[in-house]
C-alpha cells in the first residue's frame, strides 16, 4: 500500500512538474520552408513525439526582433541573418537546415531587361545588406561584373514589387511572395537571375538561443524528429495534397498557387540536411555559405568584425553525434 502511494505521489510530481514547465517558443514566418513547420503543429506531431512547444508567427523582422529581445527560444532565420542576430548581440546556434532557396530568391528585370548583363548603368532596388543583395553580387560575379556596374537603391523587400511598376528602378532583388507579386505586377517583367543558379547560396534555418539549446537538448532532438515528419508527409504522394492545403491555408493562398513557392524552395530531407551540415568551403556547406554571407555581412557594414561561424553552428543534434 505504501509503495502504491509513494508511486502515485511521484507520478504526480512528475504531472505537476510537466504541466508547469515552459513550452519552447518558436518564432516562425512566411517563407515555405517555414511555412512547413504548420504540417507538424496541425497534425500533432509534437505531441507525438512529446515535446511542448509555442509557436508564434511573426513578419520575418519582427521575428528576430523579438528572438534579441529574450521572447523566443528559437527563431527561423537564413543563415546570414543569424550571424547578424548574433552579432548584434543575440547570440544563436544554428540546429537544423529546413531548406535552401531553390529559385523562390530572384532577380526580376523590367520588360527589356533579358539578363544581368542588361543591367549595366542601370537601377536595382534590394534592400541593402539583406540575402537577396548578396544574390546580385553573385549573379554580376558570375556574369563578369561588379556592383559598381550598377546603381544600387534601397527598397524594403516588401515594397519592391510596388517599386518596379513604378518606373524607378529597372530591376529588383526579392523572395516570395515579393518576387511573384512583382512578375504579376509588371507585364513583361521576367526572372533574369534567381537563387536556383547558385544552390546553398541562402540557408533556411532553425537557430536556438545558447541557454536553451543547453538546458533543452532533448527537447530541441524532438523537434527536429517532429520536423521530419511533417517533411516526410510533404513528400509522401498520398499526403501530399493536404500538406500544401495546411502551408497554403496559414499564408491565406490557394493550394494551386502555393506548389510554385514549394517548388522554388529545396525543402531538406534528413539525410540531404546531414551532408549539408558537414564542414567544407563553398555554398556546398552550411559552414562554407555562412563564411560567405559573414564577408558579405563585413564588406557591407552590415556589422564591424568577422564572426567565428563554428560557434554559430551545432551540427551534433542532427547528425547524432
Amino acid at each position: 500500500m505504501k509503495k502504491r502511494l509513494f508511486l502515485s505521489l511521484f507520478a504526480g510530481f512528475l504531472l505537476a512538474g510537466n504541466a508547469n514547465a515552459e513550452p519552447l517558443k518558436i518564432g516562425y514566418s512566411d517563407w515555405p520552408g517555414w511555412v512547413a513547420w504548420e504540417i507538424a503543429i496541425e497534425k500533432h506531431m509534437f505531441e507525438k513525439v512529446g515535446v511542448d512547444v509555442q509557436f508564434e508567427w511573426f513578419d520575418y523582422v519582427a521575428s528576430m526582433d523579438a528572438f534579441a529581445a529574450g521572447q523566443l527560444d528559437a527563431v527561423t532565420m537564413t543563415n546570414g541573418d543569424a550571424l547578424v542576430t548574433g552579432a548584434t548581440g543575440a547570440q544563436n546556434v544554428m540546429i537544423l537546415i529546413n531548406d535552401y532557396s531553390n529559385g523562390n530568391d530572384m532577380i526580376v528585370g523590367a520588360p527589356g531587361i533579358n539578363s544581368i548583363t542588361d543591367l549595366k548603368g542601370k537601377k536595382v532596388g534590394v534592400e541593402l545588406g539583406f540575402v537577396d543583395h548578396l544574390l546580385l553580387l553573385n549573379g554580376l560575379e558570375k556574369a563578369g561584373m561588379t556592383e559598381s556596374d550598377v546603381e544600387l537603391v534601397n527598397v524594403p523587400t516588401n515594397e519592391t514589387p510596388q517599386v518596379l511598376a513604378s518606373g524607378q528602378v529597372d530591376a529588383i532583388g526579392a523572395w516570395q511572395p515579393n518576387s511573384g507579386q512583382a512578375l504579376q505586377l509588371v507585364p513583361g517583367s521576367k526572372p533574369i537571375y534567381t537563387s536556383a543558379d547558385e544552390p546553398g547560396l541562402i540557408y533556411d534555418v532553425l537557430a536556438v538561443s545558447p541557454s536553451s539549446l543547453a538546458a533543452h537538448k532533448d527537447e530541441w532532438k524532438k523537434v527536429i524528429e517532429a520536423w521530419y515528419m511533417a517533411v516526410d508527409y510533404l513528400n509522401d504522394p498520398k499526403t501530399r495534397d493536404d500538406a500544401i492545403s495546411i502551408m497554403a491555408a496559414r499564408v491565406g493562398v490557394e493550394p494551386e498557387v502555393y506548389k510554385a513557392f514549394i517548388d522554388g524552395t529545396k525543402i531538406l530531407t534528413k539525410e540531404e540536411a546531414q551532408a549539408f551540415m558537414k564542414k567544407a568551403d563553398g555554398f556546398g556547406s552550411l559552414y562554407g555559405s555562412t563564411e560567405i554571407a559573414d564577408k558579405f555581412n563585413v564588406d557591407n557594414k552590415v556589422y564591424a568584425d568577422k564572426q567565428t561561424v563554428e560557434n554559430y553552428i551545432d551540427p551534433s543534434l542532427l547528425l547524432g553525434e
